[in-house]
């Protein structure tokens, strides 16, 4: 009996699955491709596709930029910078946006000279033409999806037991994220996407949170409340200096910034990407970026940096230090939904991907089953359950798993500020933006430079990643192992 169709409903992070598993495809079979009785090529099956629905203005598209940014990290990780730093928790943030928008700049090249979803694993394709590169490339976002969600998992179960008041201790926290992680699994199988208006609506909830958070710091500060000369106060975290703590912070900060690079996958459902693309992203990164900031001086300033740093709920401290008759649980809610969203996205992201990658033989077909029911990856959706399941068990707590999705995409994001300059020499016919040649070089450099171990970054980081990536590595020779079987069996 022959396998169900998945039926895809457009959403953030979602949007990509169908042009990146056939770019996917393309480079897999040209691999090991080569003789007759094969399934048709990439262009043939382009032939076939309807382009997608151009139905994002500037307006939706600036939304769903902040909401792809807004989230997990502000939430979860100030605390954790302000204790490598102490009361300048603000510039790991500010340094971290300036990162951040060197990278921006170099998609904003690629996604206005070739208008396409499928993003870093596109721009590698085009730039290098090695399949490996290419695969490893998509791999990595995938799993940068998956350590996402589960620091959101984590982020999620240390504000539910705080709303509630519940005093429990680790092990409680991880079963309460792994039975969050099974709920949203259970709502992935189950086929329901996110449209336009709930990221509206989820983007909103999440930048409310934040405001409330500014606005109870600013009112705090005007009626002589807390301490604002903290934000001046440099605190190294042990032995370090003051470069390399404000450095280890920014590797931390750095999770915050990420969520810019999924717009490049909506540009095939924008109306006039070329032109609108330059503007309304880095008016979305400035929009955050300037949220961060103010996050950050608020909170220090009603909260010092050790008691901040304590936990993994440090914006709950900010409400009840500066304005203890405002709900908790409110806030807490708000915190949580902001969280599930991120969690949400992602998994749904890692599914799909996985799924779109088996479908079309890049990795063993069994992960792209689909269920007759649902008409959903189900397969896909348990495999990548159970890894960010695995990350929350064995990886640790929110920092592990945070700088574990900032470090895969630094890698991702040197790669693609390289394929900028490599791509010069590629010309297309319409007018696209063009960015000075230093801003990839220093977009590469500091990428690079942030990866590293020099930072300070906890060494479980690179373990979390290494695994990761050779389980992909593995699952991309089977896969070549088994086709090259069934073309020696065909000829």
């Amino acid at each position: 009996m022959s396998q169900p169709v998945l039926e895809i409903v457009p959403s953030r992070g979602v949007a990509d699955a169908s042009f990146l598993h056939r770019l996917l495809n393309y480079v897999f079979w040209k691999t090991i491709r080569g003789r007759r009785g094969f399934p048709m090529t990439v262009e043939d099956r382009q032939a076939t596709q309807p382009e997608l629905k151009r139905v994002m203005g500037p307006a939706l598209l600036l939304l769903f930029i902040i909401g792809d940014i807004l989230g997990t990290g502000i939430y979860a990780l100030t605390g954790q910078v302000a204790g490598k730093v102490g009361g300048v928790v603000w510039l790991p943030f500010l340094i971290a946006f300036a990162v951040a928008l060197l990278t921006a700049f170099s998609y904003l090249e690629l996604v206005t000279k070739y208008p396409k979803a499928a993003g870093a694993a596109l721009y590698t394709h085009k730039a290098f033409g090695i399949h490996f590169l290419t695969f490893i490339v998509a791999f990595a976002v995938m799993s940068s999806g998956i350590t996402s969600a589960s620091t959101a998992a984590r982020a999620f179960s240390a504000n539910f037991t705080a709303a509630l008041g519940l005093e429990v201790g680790n092990a409680m926290v991880v079963l309460i994220a792994i039975l969050f992680l099974g709920l949203v699994a259970a709502i992935n199988f189950r086929g329901v996407g996110e449209s336009v208006k709930l990221n509206v609506g989820l983007t909103m909830i999440e930048l409310t949170g934040l405001l409330i958070i500014i606005g109870i710091g600013f009112w705090a500060i005007f009626h002589g409340q807390g301490d604002v000369s903290r934000i001046t106060t440099f605190t190294p975290a042990g032995d370090s200096g003051v470069f390399w703590s404000v450095i280890a912070a920014t590797t931390l900060a750095f999770f915050a910034m990420v969520g810019f690079e999924d717009s490049v996958n909506m540009a095939e459902e924008c109306k006039d990407p070329s032109r609108i693309f330059p503007k309304v992203l880095l008016t979305g990164l400035l929009i955050t970026g300037v949220i961060y900031v103010l996050v950050s001086i608020a909170a220090i300033t009603l909260v010092p940096a050790a008691e901040l740093s304590e936990g993994e709920t440090p914006l709950l401290k900010v409400i009840q230090a500066g304005a203890p008759g405002f709900p908790i649980s409110i806030f807490g809610v708000i915190t949580m939904l902001a969280v599930a969203n991120s969690a949400l996205i992602n998994m749904m992201m890692a599914s799909r991907l996985l799924y779109g990658m088996a479908r079309e033989d890049v990795i063993p077909a069994v992960l792209g089953r689909v269920h007759h029911g649902r008409q959903t990856p189900y397969i896909a959706i348990g495999f990548t359950t159970l890894l960010a399941v695995g990350l929350l068990v064995f990886a640790g707590g929110v920092p592990q798993l945070g700088g574990t999705t900032a470090l895969l995409l630094l890698g991702v994001f040197a790669i693609v500020n390289i394929a900028v300059l490599v791509l010069r020499k590629d010309t297309v016919e319409h007018k696209h933006f063009r960015i000075p040649t230093v801003f990839p070089v220093l977009g590469a450099l500091t990428c690079t430079f942030l990866a590293g171990p020099w930072t300070g970054r906890d060494p479980v980081q690179y373990l979390i990643a290494g695994v990761l990536l050779a389980i992909g590595v593995v699952l991309w020779f089977a896969t070549v192992g088994i086709m090259r079987r069934t073309q020696a069996a065909r000829a």
